[in-house]
C-alpha cells in the first residue's frame, strides 16, 4: 500500500488534516498489521486527507511507563512530541487504545497538544455522516458479535458507546458479556503484562475473559485493541474454538462491510 508520510507532505508545503499514528502492535505485529491495512483501506475509501509518520514515529512510552522507567518514557515522549509539533500535526487518529491514552493524556504536560481520536470514535463519526456506507446485508448481518471493552479506552477514557454503535450500523446481534462497559475485565495485557511471564496464580486472565467471550455464543469477537485482540484470540485457540468463533478489530468488520 502506498501511504503518504509527513514528511512527503510537508515537502509540498502542507500538513496532513489527520496523523493517522499505526503504533508499535500496529507497525511490527503480523496480526495487528491487518487491522491497519482494513483502517487505511477505510480512510482511502472515504477520500480523509492523512498521513503517517513512517519511520519517524517512535512508541508512544507506554509500555515502558506502566513498567516503571519514567526516564526512557519521557526521552521517547519528547522525541515524537518534537517530531509531531515539526509537522504543525493538531489531530491524530489511532487504532491502539495505549496510544491514544498516552497521546491524549500523558503528552500534553511535555508540551505535545493535539486533538486525539480513536479509531472507533471516527469510524461512529463517519458513519454518522454517512461518508461510511455499509452493503445491504453485509458479511455480519443477523451474526451474533460481543464486544470486548479496552479498559484503557472504556474505563480510562469513557468511551464505551461509539465501538458499540459501529457494531450496530453493521447489522448484526449485539451480545453483550456479563462484565462489560464500565464493570469490564482486562484481558490480561494491560499494565506491561503484554511483555512479561504471569505470576503464580490459576488461570490466566485472558482465559478466565475469553471463556466468558464464548459464552455468550457469539461468532465474532470484536475488539478495539491489538492487545486485546491477541490475548482473545490466544484463548479462543486455547479452548479450540478457531473454527467457530473469529477474534476482529471493529475497524476491520467495517471494511469487509463496506458498500462498493
Amino acid at each position: 500500500m502506498k501511504i503518504r508520510t509527513a514528511a512527503e507532505l510537508m515537502a509540498e508545503g502542507r500538513s496532513p488534516e489527520i496523523l493517522f499514528w499505526v503504533g508499535c502492535a500496529g507497525s511490527f505485529d503480523q496480526r495487528a498489521q491487518k487491522i491497519t491495512k482494513a483502517f487505511v483501506t477505510i480512510l482511502e475509501k472515504v477520500k480523509i486527507d492523512y498521513a503517517i509518520l513512517g519511520k519517524e514515529e517512535m512508541c508512544t512510552g507506554d509500555p515502558v511507563r506502566r513498567a516503571g522507567n519514567e526516564f526512557m518514557f519521557q526521552m521517547m515522549a519528547y522525541q515524537n512530541i518534537q517530531v509531531l509539533n515539526n509537522y504543525g500535526i493538531k489531530k491524530i487518529v489511532t487504532a491502539c487504545p495505549h496510544c491514544f491514552n498516552t497521546l491524549k493524556n500523558e503528552y500534553p504536560v511535555l508540551g505535545g497538544h493535539y486533538e486525539v481520536i480513536h479509531h472507533t470514535t471516527f469510524l461512529q463519526q463517519l458513519i454518522d455522516e454517512g461518508k461510511i456506507k455499509m452493503k445491504e446485508g453485509g458479511v455480519f448481518k443477523g451474526k451474533k458479535i460481543t464486544y470486548h471493552d479496552s479498559c484503557y479506552l472504556g474505563r480510562a477514557n469513557d468511551i464505551y458507546e461509539a465501538p458499540r454503535k459501529v457494531l450496530e450500523a453493521l447489522d448484526a446481534e449485539l451480545v453483550e458479556m456479563k462484565r462489560c462497559r464500565s464493570n469490564g475485565l482486562c484481558c490480561g495485557a494491560g499494565g506491561g503484562q503484554m511483555f512479561k511471564e504471569e505470576e503464580k496464580g490459576e488461570t490466566r486472565v485472558n482465559i478466565d475473559r475469553s471463556n466468558e467471550a464464548i459464552g455468550t455464543g457469539a461468532a465474532v469477537i470484536a475488539a478495539a485493541c491489538p492487545f486485546c485482540n491477541t490475548m482473545m484470540t490466544d484463548g479462543v485457540k486455547l479452548a479450540e474454538k478457531e473454527d467457530q468463533v473469529q477474534v476482529l478489530d471493529v475497524a476491520e468488520l467495517v471494511a469487509a462491510s463496506l458498500a462498493d
